[in-house]
């Protein structure tokens, strides 16, 4: 059992490291639904948030309480009322909001108080601080519903947060504003999360729903064929927001959906919808390259694009040292041109720092992905990874279920992100013919 244990860690434990260093000193805004306490997962989620907290990122922690607020009003013989998608909050329903903002503020604290032995949090100290950060307004009358008692953020106090975060401690909000009059407002847990990380510049916003994240075909069911969209650019998300009636419930598809949206649009470069349900869902989402629900991810459209016949000398120049080297096959400016719908590029100011190229197979539904390449000078930065990440849509778009890879050096590459090697035979037959036997080439896939 040391043996499989040392086998299966120290590669594991090796592909998280970079993860760990990447993420260290950022600022990630988790909001957490009232479901997701109620489901009992609160002890389970401040574990993982204290781990996080303890590689180095600063913490902004907002709790939502829905459900708590109903049961509430339901113990008082009241009626949760909604419109637009928001609580319309009258005076009863103003206490029981405190109420459960108070029992809830307590239960979060307990919870990161526990450092228990033999646990994640074995000698962790985690100060939670609290307070009033946020000024808020009245949401008013809308389509002719008043409602009442019912918020929207005004302003943040991003340097008391930012003070606070850099003393290390974990601040926690609660969906409460007060107005520079002192008059209280119940705010939605999302908008507070999203207008905090927008004010704050976050690295991250992470919503843990009772959602499992977009699926591929959003109005489709749930299965094997339809699984979660791991990576949505978001001009992608924009354009499936905008087939999507208004949400009303969170378990709309564009309830999250639409905060991710405005939170990238204002600078947030990655948000996140990820399920509650599942144990460990946030070190998954975020120390694991292939994720385990949906991101929304800021890319500037000039930097990751399809190729055009324009940049086929600057595929040439970059791909030239590594044809010399061996690395990659050579490839003549012909051939560059006749394919060049099947490649994709990263351009940084006009120059283009990577591409890659994907080669269909429907037959045998798959695609070759070749001639992947990074320039020296954007190693490191992530680009091979939003270079696979593209071509993985692109193979899904067309239907195909797998991509292979030939290479001869950088087959540790490809493994640490979900490739597996396989006999050359595997290949489909008419790559198969175009095999070099004296290459020697290793054949890995990836199913999709």
């Amino acid at each position: 059992m040391s043996a499989v244990f040392n086998f299966t860690f120290v590669p594991w434990f090796r592909s998280v490291a970079p993860y760990i260093h990447k993420f260290r000193n950022q600022t990630f805004v988790i909001g957490l639904t009232g479901e997701g306490i109620a489901a009992g997962k609160l002890h389970s989620i401040a574990q993982d948030l204290a781990l996080i907290q303890a590689m180095g990122v600063k913490i902004v922690l907002v709790h939502g309480f829905r459900p708590q607020v109903n049961e509430q009003l339901a113990a008082k013989g009241h009626e949760a009322k909604y419109s637009h998608g928001i609580r319309i909050t009258d005076s009863v329903a103003l206490d029981c909001a405190q109420e459960a903002a108070g029992q809830l503020r307590y239960e979060i604290e307990a919870a990161f108080s526990q450092g228990l032995p033999n646990t994640p949090m074995a000698g962790a100290t985690v100060r939670v601080i609290s307070g009033n950060f946020l000024t808020a307004r009245p949401v008013g009358i809308m389509d002719g519903v008043d409602f009442q008692h019912s918020g929207l953020v005004r302003k943040v106090d991003v340097a008391g947060i930012q003070r606070t975060l850099d003393m290390g401690a974990l601040v926690l909000l609660s969906p409460f504003g007060f107005s520079p009059t002192g008059e209280a407002f119940n705010l939605g847990m999302e908008e507070v999360a999203t207008s905090v990380a927008i004010e704050l510049r976050a690295d991250k916003l992470i919503f843990l729903t009772e959602v499992p994240g977009i699926r591929m075909q959003p109005g489709e069911p749930e299965g094997e064929d339809n699984p979660i969209d791991t990576e949505l650019p978001l001009a992608a998300a924009q354009a499936l927001l905008a087939t999507l009636p208004t949400a009303q419930n969170p378990t709309d598809t564009g309830f999250y959906l639409q905060h991710c949206v405005k939170a990238c649009k204002a600078g947030v470069e990655r948000s996140h919808i990820l399920p509650f349900a599942v144990d460990g869902s946030l070190l998954l989402e975020v120390y694991v390259h292939d994720g385990i629900g949906t991101m929304v991810i800021d890319e500037k459209l000039e930097e990751l694009r399809e190729a055009t016949i324009d940049d086929v000398g600057g595929i040439l120049q970059l791909i030239e040292p590594f044809e010399k080297d061996g690395t990659l096959v050579k490839r003549d400016r012909t051939e560059i041109e006749r394919d060049i719908a099947a490649y994709t590029i990263i351009e940084h100011d006009g120059v283009i720092f990577g591409c890659a190229a994907l080669y269909p197979y429907p037959e045998a539904k798959t695609a070759e992905m070749a001639a992947v390449t990074v320039s020296p000078q954007s190693q490191g930065t992530g680009d091979g990874e939003k270079l696979l990440k593209r071509i993985e849509q692109r193979a899904r778009a067309a239907g195909l279920e797998s991509i292979f890879v030939l290479t001869t050096r950088t087959m540790h590459w490809f493994i640490k992100r979900g490739f597996q090697p396989v006999d050359p035979d595997w290949l489909p037959d008419a790559r198969k013919r175009k095999y070099n036997w004296d290459r020697r080439s290793q054949v890995l896939v990836k199913k999709l």
